[in-house]
Parts: structure tokens; sequence; C-alpha cells
């Protein structure tokens, strides 16, 4: 496969202006946008990596900062933009429309891959747009606090937990249960909260491929 470009892009949402970089390889055949809900996502090597499988798997990604330079200066110390879910959802959700009007990406299948509360912010921009968003996967998130949305996501939903991180492995299946549409939890045995052990975040990237390849590659005719 010729390795792809990445490009940056700037989108404006929300009275914000978020910056991301988006890499179509040639025959990408969807598309997955990245959320977190802190931290510049674009440069984490956590990301990175998980993008990187994607790629080769046949899938664009869109690797973004849902928060300003100013906001996640600000939220280092004070945490208080990472949850505030309904700025985060808002701005997705403006994501998504814009994926939807580039001449490059609006013909693609979408899907939202989710970390932390970013896991949220894309469960409620999937129960927003149905008919766009056509596959979910949480990394280690807080889809609890996707609240009422639960019921109206139809996207098929993967949420994957460590098996060491208990409090979200709990919070996760509560959120399981409210679940509008096909969902599976998967736990990666030996894992913490941010997948950090040997081995343990390229499952979670080969997880997540499988899972948006299932559900984004279009039906053969």
């Amino acid at each position: 496969m010729t390795p792809a470009a990445a490009l940056d892009v700037s989108i404006d949402c929300q009275a914000a202006v978020l910056q991301g970089c988006l890499v179509l390889p040639p025959d990408a055949f969807a598309l997955v946008a990245f959320a977190h809900g802190s931290g510049s996502s674009r440069f984490s090597r956590r990301n990175q990596r998980v993008a990187q499988f994607l790629q080769r798997a046949g899938l664009g990604t869109l690797l973004l900062d849902l928060l300003t330079a100013e906001e996640n200066a600000v939220d280092q110390y004070t945490a208080q933009y990472r949850f505030d879910i309904a700025r985060l959802a808002a701005r997705l959700t403006d994501v998504v429309d814009w994926l939807a009007r580039q001449p490059a990406t609006q013909a693609l299948p979408l899907g939202l891959f989710g970390a932390s509360t970013g896991a949220a912010a894309a469960l409620i921009a999937a129960a927003q747009r149905p008919q766009r968003v056509g596959a979910v996967v949480s990394r280690g998130g807080r889809p609890d606090l996707a609240g009422q949305a639960l019921p109206r996501v139809r996207a098929p939903t993967l949420l994957i937990v460590g098996g060491l991180d208990t409090e979200v492995i709990t919070l996760n299946a509560a959120a399981a249960q409210q679940l509008g549409g096909e969902h599976r939890t998967v736990i990666v045995p030996g894992a913490t909260h941010l997948f950090e052990e040997p081995g343990k975040l390229d499952e979670v990237a080969r997880l997540a491929a499988d899972w948006f390849v299932q559900h984004l590659r279009p039906a053969k005719r």
C-alpha cells in the first residue's frame, strides 16, 4: 500500500477553530474520526498508533483536538473542559457535518473512535447523526456520560475496557445496558486505563479495526 500523506485541517465549529490531521489512504473505503476529551489528540502517540492500524486496514483517519490550545492549557490545571460533554459533543457533531461537506470525505462511511470523555461525545454525535455515523468504538471511555443519548444510539458500538480498570468496567457495563443498538463489550485482560502494558494497545487497535471494517465496509454487489 502506498503511504498516504497527512493533511492538516482547520474546522470551524461552536465558536472555535479545531485542528486536525486527516489521512486518506488511496484505497480508503471509510473514515474514522478520533475524539478525546482532553490533551492534544492529534499528537497522541496512542491515537497515532491506533490510527496506523486503521490505515493499514483501508480506513482513513482524522485525529482531532476537540479543545482549542487555550482551552487545553486551562484544562490541564482545572479539568473543567474535558468534562464539558455538551461542548465536546456539539463540536464533534459539527465535525461530522463538516466531513459530510468535504469532497474528499463526503462519500465515505464514517466511524467515531472515542477515548475517555471523548467516548461520550462520540455516542451523543452518533445519536444526533444516525444517518451519518455508522459505527463507534470506545477505548477506556466514559460512555455513561452520554446519559439520555444512549438509548438513541443506533450505530453498532464496541466498548473496550482494560481488565484492571475496575471502576470504568462498572461504568461501561451500566452504559451498555442503555444502548439502543447493537453493542459489544470487550475486557482486555491485564490492561490498565491507558493500555500502556506491552501489546495491549495493539490489541485495542486490532479490535477497533475489525469492528470498523465489519460495520463500515460497503457490501459487495
